[in-house]
């Protein structure tokens, strides 16, 4: 099938359907109506046999395995690299396509990185797999394509508060229980994350590279930035850290353009963006925050000021909140999925 040709009434797979974002992915699939003949629920061999609901239905879940695509139409993994890795090609070859939530394939050459409020276009060169890039650069980055497009975003310097959901539900719930025994004066040890959580943050925790001192999920946000945006001369720098929130994503974001540009210019440019909800109530001290991302399917922002720093009036900065869950990963995904259907 050609990559431009529309699915009709797709058979559609879940690869890690019961995970955080697999079981948002089930629940964006039924809100949004996804028109879809069956749906396919796959995990690792030990929640084979669970039942997840759907449209009135429960669907058993199955193991996944070699022989798990045949039939299937479009393929959502999130199950992380290494099944990524794995069985996306073998998904491939049984003629799915495949829309990627891990960062396997990010990066490569030939398959397409898409936040679909920017660069939807880039899903029809798809050769089989359709990256969905890191929920940290979608929540930065979402806001600001409207104005990179009208004037030119040269230096962009982020830094993010991210929740326990961008690293699992097991996360998720050791924020709950640590939070619990915390308050309880109880001792807790902590095991899905390597430091405490409740009433605590901390470096985002992958391998910092010895070079540059940047952590991998900076330097997937610097990465896919300049990937998306179809820009490799913007210069970005991140600083991603982890917050005891359970599933919305914030980032501080301080942008130079190439011209001079006004907080006035930037609420003009959001004000009818797709995706975006402006919280900007300074009577108030009213701007973004993760209980008001929380189940939204929206990118907040607010906060937005000039750079008292560049005395040339060329920055702004602003705050940004999304649901990590939703826009981050599963709502991304699923939209992806609504343009293969046409």
């Amino acid at each position: 099938m050609s990559a431009n040709q529309p699915i009709k009434n797709p058979s559609v797979a879940i690869v890690g359907a019961t995970g955080a974002v697999g079981i948002e992915l089930i629940g964006c699939l039924e809100r949004r109506k996804f028109p879809l003949s069956k749906l396919r629920l796959f995990a690792s061999p030990r929640s084979a046999g669970k039942t997840l609901a759907f449209r009135g239905s429960k669907i058993v879940v199955e193991a996944l395995d070699e022989n798990s695509f045949k039939g299937i139409d479009i393929a959502l993994f999130s199950a992380g690299g290494e099944t990524s890795r794995k069985f996306g090609p073998i998904a491939v070859k049984a003629g799915a396509v495949v829309v990627d939530n891990s960062s396997a394939f990010r990066m490569d050459k030939d398959v397409p990185l898409v936040i679909p409020e920017i660069n939807g276009r880039r899903i029809a060169e798809h050769k089989g797999i359709i990256g969905n890039p890191n929920c940290a650069a979608i929540t930065a980055i979402v806001p600001l394509w409207p104005i990179h497009r009208k004037n030119r975003i040269r230096r962009l310097i982020l830094s993010t508060y991210q929740s326990a959901s961008g690293a699992g539900a097991a996360a998720m719930e050791e924020l709950r229980e640590s939070t619990r025994a915390y308050l309880d004066d109880r001792p807790f040890e902590n095991r899905a994350l390597p430091h405490p959580y409740a009433f605590n943050l901390f470096s985002h925790n992958t391998k910092v590279d010895p070079e540059t001192g940047y952590n991998d999920e900076e330097t997937k946000v610097i990465r896919e930035t300049k990937k998306i945006f179809e820009d490799p001369d913007i210069a970005v720098s991140a600083t991603c850290v982890r917050v005891p929130v359970l599933r919305a994503h914030c980032v501080s974001v301080t942008f130079e353009c190439e011209h001079p540009i006004a907080p006035a210019d930037v609420r003009a440019l959001l004000s009818d963006a797709p995706g975006v909800r402006i919280v900007d109530d300074w009577e108030r001290n009213y701007f973004p925050m993760p209980k008001d991302a929380s189940g939204q399917d929206d990118v907040l922002v607010g906060r937005i000021r000039r750079d008292l720093s560049d005395p040339g009036g060329h920055s702004i900065s602003l705050f940004t909140a999304a649901d990590q869950l939703l826009k981050g990963a599963a709502l991304n995904a699923v939209q992806i999925a609504e343009q293969l259907v046409g």
